[in-house]
């Protein structure tokens, strides 16, 4: 059963390594591994002790590099791995599966492994990655392989454990398996990640309490009191000076700390056996007899290729006789291709969504101010469609008619019309923010809500396009809509975060509309 388990897990994990997302999430991952250790002279930081930080030595880039990816890859790399199970499903093979003596726990235990392989081959990336920004900073040249990778065992490789758990968690709940779970996820992360660093946070957090405590005597054995320094924090901020340095030779773990992270695998591993309770295996006995996503469009295929033969006539002028031809139909062909865009991104919206639209263009109207309306509506108006978003440029491909639009002899007004199907379903769904702002003469405000109307369609376009799945714009775009709410001037995309004048302090409009049109080009 054991070599069985590897083999698949491994089957699993090379399948995986091979997509667009995976080497997306990997770059950013390389590029984590830089911010977390920048330049002495550098006037932002990823972890300080107040006005302080560690010499740039094996020990303490491993401790900052292994805590950056933890939170990272703990939002990231659910993305990555979230689709263990659905794969399974639309490609036919659990249906194989289901047929064999495997049973449901082992391979539940199977993709629990491979997507701990994908997470953990990350986080080899980023050892690595830390090895090269220590002798590339120069301030240590001596490389610790145990103090420098000890931090990704120890405090990034339990967390990215329970990760890949939830992510299997997620799909086998059929209200989480979808988008809706995906941003689920993004607000549990953020309590994760906030909460966890706090002294109390059940089972250690994310283990920043124990590398405070250590940082705080390695400044005290110098001469520095930890208490007037200022707090600790982990996170990407600008400061006014570069930091001052102390030595630190990094952290020895108690058994308490180590009893908590052999705690947080055990999670895991308690959510991933879980769903034998209810997961089906693919067995239509056991899920009711509805078929998979693959059946549902292999049913026309079998209506196609299993039908009876029918008598095919002989090429020739008189065998196409009768046939009937498509009606011209008038008007402008750009307008129809962009009507049909629409209708494919809105199928199967409800009627409850649209009555959250409505409901925020009627509040916007009645009861805020312009400056509320871009404060408070507009964010929540556009977070609203971000799983109807994520569909752009990923629909020919996931419905396989990729090849058939291949052969369509103008790309480029197929892809314009996808985008301007994008930007009507933005505008529509912020028009209430939109109008009041106008009716206020909020000018400023307005230019950014067009900015912003831009830029969302073709951001979720272009990352579709590059990664033929939903679930990197839901990873992408949520963060860049969370820092907005939270006053983060430098990821505001659609106006919010205003300055003490009330204008707009967010991204400038020129720098949106360069995005805008780098992500069309």
């Amino acid at each position: 059963m054991v070599p069985m388990l590897v083999r698949l897990a491994v089957a699993d994990f090379r399948d995986r390594v091979r997509r667009p997302a995976y080497a997306a999430i990997l770059i950013a991952a390389v590029a984590l591994g830089y911010l977390a250790t920048p330049a002495s002279s550098s006037n932002w930081v990823v972890v300080q002790v107040g006005s302080y930080r560690g010499t740039y030595n094996s020990a303490y880039i491993g401790m900052i590099v292994a805590l950056a990816s933890a939170v990272w890859l703990s939002l990231a790399g659910f993305y990555v791995v979230r689709n263990a199970l659905s794969r399974d499903e639309s490609t036919g093979v659990g249906r194989l599966l289901a047929a064999t003596p495997l049973r449901t726990s082992a391979y539940l235990v199977a993709k629990f492994l491979s997507s701990v392989l994908v997470l953990a081959s990350m986080l080899g990336v980023l050892a690595v990655t830390a090895v090269v920004m220590q002798l590339a900073r120069g301030e240590d040249l001596a490389v610790d392989p145990v103090r420098l990778l000890s931090p990704f065992v120890l405090i990034a490789l339990p967390l990215t454990a329970l990760t890949a758990a939830a992510a299997l968690l997620f799909e086998s709940i059929p209200l989480l398996r979808a988008g809706l779970g995906n941003i689920v996820w993004f607000f549990v992360w953020s309590v994760v990640a906030i909460g966890g660093q706090s002294p109390q946070a059940p089972l250690g957090g994310i283990g920043v309490h124990s590398v405070v405590q250590s940082l705080s005597a390695g400044m005290a054995a110098q001469g520095i009191d930890p208490h007037r320094v200022g707090e600790f924090s982990l996170g990407l901020t600008f400061v006014d000076e570069p930091l001052r340095t102390f030595d630190w030779a990094g952290f020895d773990p108690s058994p308490e700390f180590l009893v908590s992270r052999l705690a947080l695998v055990l999670l895991a591993v308690v959510l991933v056996v879980l769903p034998v309770l209810w997961f089906p295996r693919f067995d239509p006995a056991r899920s009711g007899g509805q078929p998979s996503g693959a059946e549902s469009t292999g049913g026309a295929q079998d209506a196609y290729l299993g039908a009876p033969a029918t008598v095919v006539p002989a090429a020739g002028p008189a065998a196409f006789q009768g046939i009937p031809r498509a009606p011209v139909r008038p008007g402008s062909p750009a307008l129809r291709l962009l009507a049909g865009e629409v209708r494919i991104l809105l199928q199967g919206t409800p009627r409850w969504w649209w009555a959250g639209v409505l409901l925020v263009t009627v509040v916007a109207q009645m009861v805020t101010s312009a400056s509320g309306a871009s404060r408070i509506l507009l964010p929540l108006a556009w977070i609203w469609p971000v799983l109807l978003w994520s569909r752009l440029g990923t629909q020919r491909h996931e419905a396989g008619v990729e090849a058939v639009l291949g052969a369509y002899p103008a790309a480029r007004r197929r892809i314009a019309a996808e985008w301007g199907a994008g930007f009507l379903l933005t505008a529509v769904s912020g028009i209430g923010p939109a109008l009041r702002m106008l009716t206020g003469a909020d000018f400023p405000g307005l230019l950014h809500w067009l900015c912003g109307a831009l830029f969302i369609p073709s951001f979720a376009l272009v990352l579709g396009t590059l990664s033929r799945t939903h679930r990197l714009f839901q990873a992408a775009y949520l963060p860049l809509w969370y820092g907005t709410v939270n006053g983060f001037a430098p990821l505001d995309f659609m106006g919010a975060v205003r300055g003490p004048d009330g204008q707009p302090a967010g991204l400038p409009p020129a720098v949106l509309l360069g995005a805008v049109v780098v992500t069309l080009g």
